[in-house]
């Protein structure tokens, strides 16, 4: 065996071996417990990234654990590959997105080959392929046939340049986030698919996964469910002609004796029919046509409207009051009207103090007394004021009086809503799955019939930032005869909505899934960042229960327990730009002065000589250029080594802070513990371990061993604490080479347990440094790779001890350590600890006036004088 850790050789050779024996191939076996493992599949936009690293890393830990458990293990991998970056992208480099995206998902691959991961190739996939993005469309046909697809006008943020759609997060500042230029809401029809049918499952099921508590609540708020009210107010206009009513829903009909106006939406009816003959509102309807839609957007902008001449008749006191035209009412929420509240609704009190419109107050402080609403408006439950017949009531009770006088008045009745919206899923984009769907000459909207699927997206063409090419290319949407294809594409969350599930039976070119689904799903641990805890994640539930209703799969949600990572986050450096931004520097380029607790003293450019500033710890970014280029890392210092740096420096689901010395530190380890399997075998052939009489130190060793067995297999297995793992193993590690060193002479049986310990760092750390420990398995003696190996049994019998350590304090004053048989009492621990003869001396004189005992740990003395 060679004495040096030499990795580019030793992980090459591992991963030879695992390609030619197929290592990581999974194949269905029903006399086995299964154990799907997925991480989140990556866009392929180049390189991967840290973040990358730490996500898959985390997986393949997991997958390779769960192998050694005896488990059948399938860990798939794929490519998120439809999407608008590609687009940008093509424009930026003048190449086909297909060609940009394919030669993307090449590098990759290889550079998570690199990294070891236990990927079973066999079923990978890119969503842009068309033999998986055929079954989505074939899929959303026989959606279509059941009600569950319909096709509406939608007021949307429309991006004239870049001529699409836009997401409320894609609008920043009123402007589109790639063009700058000024959006504006337009109305186009698009297509939708009625998850709000399965809202209360969708809410339901959270109970039935281990998720998050965080995750589960962002679902559940996103989702919405409340219970209110709806009810009417009547309407009339500037000349007292009666209007169409308007409807409100409000979760608090125990404030409805306070409202002092009725706000609509810009682009509401009663608003559009205003305008016609006030220029006035029509401008402001114009200028709220530009700009996002987003809840954070129309939180902290400031509240505008204008009055519409119309009055709201209060359902239950005739009391006219004014409707406005405002800016933070938006048409898809609710009904595009709200009733104003502005004493018990903040953003409602903005606008009436704005406008100097009435604040009356119904609802009394925590006191009972009229609340002070000079500052802000008074959002909390309590007991009705100022409301007539309904004064005294509490929350509930006037909920219900309320709600019980609206209904007799046939104004209202008790309604259950959700904040949840039906899924757009149409997108003006080029770079996505084609919507099966064609337009007659005479308005028929026809799905496409099997034999017609799949519509292949046209790969080479030229992509400007004009809009979609597929709106100027007759030979794709013009089908003859008047009929004409559809040129807007799938939403990309829908093939990020299955495709877990295709990855059971990727080979399957006559279905979309077929029985291996079933053998594999639910996913037992699914991987992935916490940003895709709401849209992704419930796109894909709702996605599973579509599958199950129509017999594909059996189960009611994809992903049993979810783990979200936290980032990878790195120091950051920059200097003042002359625009007034900042240019920023990458840590790897900055030379920094540190002082002896490791913080910055001072940093500086080594390239020119000049000092930067050293900015805050952030998530590693291209904006703030203070990435790390992992392939880098691993030419440097070995993919394992990266692996080990990400195990160990945090907990999975906490940030990860970059260090260059961390890494360092992990290669010493690995080269550290590679030099002692290297002495341990040069020492001489061990005896076998079951015909060994222990000495006390080998027994110390033992023990050792087989409590980091215990340790890291709880760590691992339940917790996902790998970091407290490793440092077991690295104690071990440490317990070995101090046995080694004391030792009168290396004999057999002292060498038989040593290689007991040796060989359960190996497999301890196998998970986790796959190379290093493929080959040290084998310089060991096995002929049975490492990942075909158990997971090492524990020992309970190892595990006791005959004495054990107490720390004996006085006062809560360390004052001695002492050891005791194991098996001893309170009263003999007591005795002992009272006649060492340090705590003597602290004792001496003062009245013992008691005397803590806590099993197995610790003797604290409290006296007084």
């Amino acid at each position: 065996m060679d004495a040096h850790y030499r990795p580019s050789e030793i992980e090459r050779d591992a991963q030879q071996y695992w390609e030619k024996h197929r290592c990581f191939k999974a194949v269905e076996d029903a006399s086995r417990e299964k154990f799907y493992c997925l991480s989140m599949f990556p866009y392929p936009s180049g390189k991967l990234h840290m973040g990358h690293v730490r996500n898959y890393t985390i997986g393949d830990v997991v997958s390779r654990f769960q192998r050694m458990q005896g488990k059948n293990v399938l860990q798939p991998m794929g490519w998120d590959a439809f999407g608008m970056p590609a687009e940008n992208a093509a424009i930026q480099n003048q190449v086909p997105p297909a060609r940009w995206t394919y030669d993307n998902i090449d590098y990759m691959r290889r550079q998570l080959k690199a990294l070891g991961f236990a990927y079973d190739w066999d079923r990978e996939f890119a969503t842009c392929d068309s033999d998986y993005y055929r079954w989505e469309q074939w899929f959303f046909t026989k959606l279509v046939e059941k009600g569950l697809v319909y096709k509406k006008m939608s007021t949307v943020n429309w991006d004239p340049v870049d001529q699409t759609v836009l997401a409320n997060e894609q609008v920043i500042d009123g402007c589109g986030w790639r063009s700058g230029a000024p959006v504006e809401r337009r109305e186009i029809p698009l297509w939708f698919l009625k998850i709000t049918d399965y809202a209360d499952e969708l809410l339901a099921d959270l109970e039935e996964v281990d998720w998050p508590e965080q995750v589960k609540t962002m679902q559940r708020n996103w989702i919405g469910k409340s219970r209110g009210v709806e009810l009417t107010f009547a309407v009339s206009d500037s000349a007292g002609g009666e209007c169409e009513p308007l409807a409100v829903y409000t979760t608090r009909p125990d404030t409805l004796m306070g409202v002092t106006y009725v706000a609509v939406a810009a682009d509401h009816p009663l608003a559009k029919s205003a305008a016609e003959t006030s220029p006035e509102l029509a401008a402001f309807r114009e200028e709220c046509a530009r700009g996002g839609t987003s809840e954070a957007d129309m939180a902290t902008r400031d509240k505008k409207g204008l009055p519409t001449g119309h009055s709201a008749i209060h359902p239950l006191t005739g009391r006219k009051v004014p409707v406005y035209a405002a800016n933070f009412v938006l048409m898809e929420f609710g009904t595009g009207a709200v009733m104003a509240v502005p004493a018990h609704d903040q953003r409602d009190w903005e606008f009436a103090t704005a406008y100097g419109l009435p604040i009356s107050p119904v609802i009394a402080d925590a006191d009972g007394n009229t609340p002070d609403l000079s500052e802000s408006a008074y959002v909390e439950h309590g007991t009705l004021i100022n409301s007539g017949e309904f004064d005294g009531l509490d929350f509930d009770a006037a909920f219900e009086a309320i709600a019980r006088a609206l209904a007799e008045q046939g104004r209202g009745e008790v309604k259950t809503q959700y904040r949840l919206r039906d899924w757009g899923i149409a997108r003006q984009r080029y770079w996505g799955a084609p919507i099966p769907v064609k337009y007659g000459p005479d308005g028929q909207t026809v799905p496409l019939t099997d034999d017609e699927l799949p519509v292949k997206l046209p790969m080479e063409v030229t992509v400007d930032a004009s809009g979609s090419p597929l709106k100027k290319m007759p030979e794709f949407s013009d089908l003859g005869d008047g009929w004409v294809r559809e040129t807007d594409t799938f939403d990309t969350f829908m093939e990020s909505s299955w495709y877990y599930a295709r990855f059971c039976c990727a080979d399957n070119a006559d279905a979309m899934l077929d029985e291996r689904a079933n053998y594999w799903l639910p996913v037992d641990l699914y991987i992935g960042g916490i940003e895709h805890a709401i849209l992704h994640l419930l796109y894909a539930r709702f996605f599973h229960k579509l599958m199950r209703d129509f017999g594909m799969v059996d189960s009611d949600e994809p992903f049993q327990q979810l783990l979200t990572q936290g980032m990878v986050i790195a120091e950051t450096y920059y200097r003042p730009a002359e625009n007034g931004g900042k240019q920023w520097f990458n840590p790897a380029d900055v030379e920094v002065k540190r002082d002896d607790k490791g913080r910055a003293i001072s940093a500086m450019l080594p390239a020119d000589g000049q000092p930067v500033t050293a900015g805050s710890i952030e998530k590693m970014s291209k904006s703030k250029n203070n990435g790390v280029d992992p392939q880098a890392m691993i030419d440097r210092f070995g993919a394992d080594t990266v692996r080990l740096f990400m195990m160990f420096a945090a907990p999975p689901d906490q940030s990860l802070e970059w260090s260059d010395a961390g890494v360092e530190g992990a290669h010493r380890f690995l080269k550290r513990l590679w030099r002692q399997v290297h002495d341990h075998l040069q020492a001489g052939t061990p005896a076998a371990l079951a015909d060994v009489s222990l000495t006390e130190a080998q027994q110390a060793l033992r023990r050792k061993t087989h409590e980091t067995v215990k340790k890291a297999s709880d760590d691992i297995g339940r917790r996902t604490t790998f970091n407290t793992a490793i440092a077991a193993v690295m104690e071990l590690s440490n317990a070995l080479g101090r046995f080694t060193h004391d030792a009168d002479s290396v004999d057999p049986d002292h060498l038989a347990v040593a290689r007991e310990a040796v060989e359960t760092c190996v497999l301890l750390l196998a998970p986790i440094t796959p190379h290093l420990c493929h080959a040290l398995w084998q310089q060991l003696g096995h002929e049975t790779p490492v990942i075909d190996a158990a997971w090492p049994a524990l020992d309970e019998g190892a595990l006791t001890r005959e004495s054990i350590e107490l720390v004996v304090q006085v006062n809560g004053k360390l004052r001695a350590r002492l050891s005791a048989p194991a098996d001893a009492d309170k009263e003999t621990v007591e005795a002992l600890a009272m006649e060492d003869d340090n705590v003597k001396r602290h004792t001496e004189g003062k009245t013992v006036r008691k005397v803590i005992v806590v099993p197995g740990k610790l003797v604290n003395i409290v006296v007084g004088a």
